[in-house]
């Protein structure tokens, strides 16, 4: 799932949040899997679900979690739901304990579901100040009976990149310095680039790129990173955490147009609140990188890892668990 995707959720109309809510029950859950290893824990402190969106690094965050909490003692199983339509309901319910979500995106959907569907448009709870950020959505989550833990470096936020021989041949490292250049630009992304403030909008105002037209090839997929290696586009819409650049390069938001979506762990705060989990959770916080994240990415989605393997293993070599 891109990231635009998951933010496309936070502006749902109030009918469709409406009737994703209605039909959100137990029901609705993905049936769950026990977490390998010492995911699975001994249950001497309770039982925990970790919830995961239906997406790669979502489903690996959420081994991470069981993990951290099994080897603390908790029993604990991984349920995969469809999306945070689905999830965020249930975990208000404590039907799942736990969910790796992102900042930025969290804020905006609960901001939707609060002050109604044009609320994210018109009055924004969400900006590039991760500490503001986080601020705004414990004001949300709280009062949903939600609680919302300390936000890490590592972060899953919309990125844009060039061919390595493009950034070469015209000096680029920063989105200021493409919009310096004067360059014409074509960009393979979703068709909603062309609206949307985050993307080809926003690097008009902020950076002003000379955004020459759309090529809607998706975010982030194997056909418009091709696109802009061939020199058909120029630019690419992917993730900073997209585990698979061969040939291409970043070039840094030095203007920080995106959103802070930095991961961190949301629980509900009559199951889940408690010191402990929130202490065992910060360990992997404190650690966990932008850089590792895309690696984990890439373990799975080209390596063919098991979630729960990549999760294991990188837990081991942090010292995180046993």
């Amino acid at each position: 799932m891109s990231k635009t995707s998951r933010i496309a959720g936070a502006v749902l109309t109030v009918a469709a949040l409406t009737g994703s809510l209605a039909a959100c029950g137990g029901d609705s859950l993905e049936e769950g899997k026990p977490g390998s290893g010492s995911a699975a824990g001994a249950g001497k402190k309770g039982t925990l679900v970790v919830g995961a969106a239906a997406f790669t690094e979502a489903k690996v965050l959420a081994e991470l979690y069981a993990q951290l909490l099994g080897d603390a003692g908790y029993q604990t199983s991984v349920t995969t739901v469809k999306n945070r339509e689905l999830y965020e309901p249930s975990l208000e319910k404590g039907e799942i304990d736990i969910v790796p979500e992102y900042a930025a995106t969290l804020a905006e959907f609960l901001n939707a579901k609060v002050n109604g569907p044009d609320a994210p448009q018109d009055k924004p709870v969400a900006s590039s100040d991760v500490a503001a950020t986080v601020a705004a959505l414990t004001k949300l989550a709280e009062p949903r009976g939600l609680k919302v833990l300390s936000a890490g470096e590592a972060v899953d936020q919309n990125a844009f990149a060039v061919s390595e021989e493009f950034a070469r041949k015209h000096n680029l490292k920063t989105l200021s310095d493409l919009g310096k250049s004067g360059l014409k630009v074509k960009i393979a992304a979703g068709d909603e680039c062309e609206v949307r403030p985050f993307c080809a909008p926003g690097l008009k105002k902020t950076y002003g790129i000379d955004v020459a037209g759309i090529d809607p090839k998706g975010v982030g997929t194997p056909q418009s990173k091709q696109a802009v290696r061939d020199g058909e586009d120029q630019l690419v819409l992917t993730t900073t955490t997209d585990a698979v650049m061969d040939g291409l390069v970043f070039l840094e938001d030095d203007k920080r147009l995106q959103n802070a979506d930095n991961v961190l762990p949301v629980v509900n705060a009559e199951d889940a609140g408690d010191k402990e989990i929130a202490e065992a959770l910060g360990k992997l916080t404190k650690v966990l990188t932008t850089e590792d994240l895309a690696g984990l990415n890439r373990k799975v989605d080209a390596e063919r890892a098991k979630p729960q393997d990549a999760a294991k293993a990188y837990l081991e070599s942090k010292g995180l668990i046993d």
